[in-house]
């Protein structure tokens, strides 16, 4: 993506793309923030957690809030590439199909079939091809075809349109003390802190989670600057090959940590969450994971959130998980 200043992310823009995705005719859904103590989920800490069920958003996951932003400034009819892992690419092919734009997702071998066979149902064409030839393939369909790329995680309107989540957030509770969000490529930790921070929220604390396989966030912000890795994940979604660069600004200026977690903890949150009956999928889970594994300090008498941030998993897939 063109090199884009994090000066350029002011609540001016997240307002004003606040008003896109609450309006979008693709339906965006201001889901439900509930009390932890309203379910029947385990806790072992003494503090006041809430639950943002975006497993439960248009399309199964928050991805539909950045693309919802992402398709109203770009011109309708237009051809359209991506790479997805599943959900983003989910919601690039219902957005392609609403607005009569022709579309491709490129999507690493590793990401169930099942979400393969969906995207293609709303009429979009897609290419598995391994993790490290993504942006190979994504330069050939635009050099060759004349494509135009829509990036999953590192662009302005898409990370604008997922601060969506943050300013809901603040409609409920309007100083939270910590905010735990999933991270993969970064772009929906970056919106959610951005819009927390930019509110006036200076003391809430916001975690990322990454998978130990996974962990490119992580370690750019140890490197400082953006890097890429060889991921493996049963948390696809939180896989991809490199940390976007917008995202990288955002989170070492907003973010307090990013903390590990690894797939056997994932596994256990999918299958807790699934007994308290919520249908979470590995990459939605995560934050809930760092949570009930005691990855993130000091929440005890605290404000907590926890996002959610997708369901789509097959019944196929949720017979791998432990009881």
């Amino acid at each position: 993506m063109d090199e884009v200043s994090v000066d350029t992310v002011t609540l001016d823009l997240l307002r004003e793309a606040r008003e896109t995705v609450r309006s979008s005719p693709l339906g965006v859904i201001n889901t439900p923030l509930i009390p932890w103590c309203q379910t029947t989920l385990p806790l072992n800490i003494n503090c006041n957690i809430h639950i943002k069920l975006e497993n439960m958003q248009r399309t199964g996951s928050f991805k539909i809030r950045g693309v919802a932003n992402q398709f109203a400034k770009r011109p309708k009819g237009g051809h359209f590439v991506t790479m997805s892992a599943g959900n983003y690419g989910k919601s690039f092919a219902y957005a392609s199909n609403h607005y009569g734009s022709k579309g491709k997702v490129v999507m690493p071998e590793t990401a169930p079939v099942s979400r393969s066979i969906l995207i293609k149902s709303f009429g979009v064409e897609v290419e598995r091809v391994p993790t490290t030839c993504l942006m190979t393939v994504v330069n050939r369909c635009v050099q060759e075809d004349n494509m135009t790329f829509l990036h999953s995680y590192d662009d302005l309107d898409l990370i604008a349109g997922h601060a969506s989540l943050g300013m809901e957030v603040l409609e409920v509770i309007p100083v939270p003390d910590v905010v735990v969000v999933c991270c993969g490529g970064g772009g929906l930790l970056a919106g959610v802190a951005a819009a927390i921070k930019l509110s006036g929220c200076d003391k809430t604390r916001i975690y990322g989670v990454e998978p130990e396989g996974a962990c490119t966030m992580y370690k750019s912000l140890i490197e400082n600057k953006p890097v890429g890795m060889e991921t493996k994940s049963i948390a696809s979604g939180l896989a991809p090959p490199f940390a976007g660069t917008l995202p990288f600004e955002l989170c070492r200026r907003f973010v307090e940590a990013i903390v590990l977690i690894n797939d056997e903890e994932i596994k256990a949150a999918v299958s807790t969450l699934y007994k308290s009956g919520l249908v979470v999928e590995p990459s939605g889970s995560a934050a809930f994971a760092a949570i009930i594994s005691n990855k993130i300090p000091k929440l005890e008498g605290k404000n907590v959130v926890c996002i959610l941030s997708g369901g789509n998993i097959g019944k196929d897939e949720l017979a791998n998980f432990p009881d």
